[in-house]
């Protein structure tokens, strides 16, 4: 019996001292991009601008294009997210370069659709003609050659890149296959210094990872609780529940929250929408973002007009700005740093 007694003794000791369980989203600081917990995504179009919609674009003014850069460095930023290797982009890296301003960028390749998703996506109400996804296909190859010249060009501000946005998520209007990516990922991979991705939802993620792995060095993942029916309460945990199944998916890959955010107006959502509710989610989320290490980009720094229904002019598209049309700052942006 004194045996016993001891042996029992021995093994609640060790329960004691047993380590804690380890987080299995908690990442090294080496895990962040550029050093940056908090990052934002960023257009630079104001009221009445916007990009070609057919007839041509309107875009900021490169004065514009610097306070917008000011005011975010000023709330504590230094990274944002940009979409796409056009003009407007590369006069964005130009000028953080030129002017000196304290920004790094994730530069984004944006990918048009290759195949047909009118069975997948709620608006597509057509099939998209082949003579238009054949001409996807050789734009798409000029832009992946664009941000890679881009890439290389600015070294000292482009901190990582990413080709494709929600190209491969199966509700979109932009379809581009896995072979296709995993293609356009080995190229840019290839050619440049810095991390690659492709930003999408956590169900391709939590899907597609590992087959993504291999052409990848961190994985950019979007989620939005809103979108999934969720109130605030629930908004962190389900962010939450969204990494763990990307995690379980690619279990040694690096995670950054590609898009995450919560709009302060949106028709679609009625009372979940507000101004304090965006301020709570970005707050949690943040807190979390720096005790794990994950850099998080907030969708978005500005509203913007020019998405969405254009009848609607309440439409969530336009209204996940941590600053408003006007460039006021909205209470969420006090809980950045």
């Amino acid at each position: 019996m004194a045996r016993l007694c001891l042996a029992l003794l021995l093994v609640f000791a060790g329960c004691a001292h047993a380590p804690a369980a380890v987080d299995p989203l908690a990442q090294p600081e080496s895990a962040l991009l550029a050093g940056q917990v908090v990052a934002v995504a960023y257009s630079g179009y104001r009221a009445g601008q916007h990009p070609d919609r057919g007839e041509g674009a309107v875009e900021p003014s490169d004065a514009e294009l610097q306070e917008d850069l000011q005011i975010l460095a000023a709330a504590g930023l230094r990274l944002i997210r940009l979409y796409d290797a056009g003009e407007l982009s590369a006069r964005v890296l130009a000028l953080i370069e030129a002017r000196k301003l304290p920004m790094k960028v994730m530069l984004g390749a944006w990918l048009e659709a290759e195949v047909s998703n009118h069975e997948g996506c709620p608006w597509l109400t057509a099939p998209i003609p082949e003579e238009r996804l054949t001409a996807n296909t050789i734009r798409n190859a000029d832009e992946v050659a664009r941000v890679i010249a881009l890439a290389n060009a600015h070294p000292e501000v482009v901190v990582a890149v990413n080709v494709g946005n929600e190209a491969m998520v199966s509700w979109n209007d932009h379809m581009v296959p896995l072979q296709a990516m995993l293609r356009y990922l080995r190229q840019v991979r290839g050619a440049i210094r810095q991390p690659v991705s492709t930003a999408d939802n956590y169900v391709v993620w939590a899907e597609q990872g590992p087959a993504l792995a291999e052409a990848v060095d961190f994985a950019a993942v979007h989620t939005y609780p809103a979108w999934e029916g969720k109130t605030v309460e629930e908004g962190l945990a389900f962010t939450v529940e969204n990494l763990l199944a990307v995690r379980r998916a690619v279990p040694g890959l690096r995670l950054v929250i590609g898009e995450a955010g919560w709009p302060t107006v949106a028709s679609e959502f009625g009372a979940r929408a507000s101004e304090a509710h965006q301020a709570r989610y970005v707050a949690e989320l943040v807190a979390w973002a720096r005790t794990h290490a994950v850099t998080t980009f907030l969708f978005e720094a500005f509203d913007e007009d020019w998405k969405g229904d254009p009848k609607d002019p309440d439409g969530a598209e336009k209204h996940w700005g941590l600053y408003t049309l006007g460039r006021e700052p909205k209470p969420a942006a006090a809980r950045l740093r």
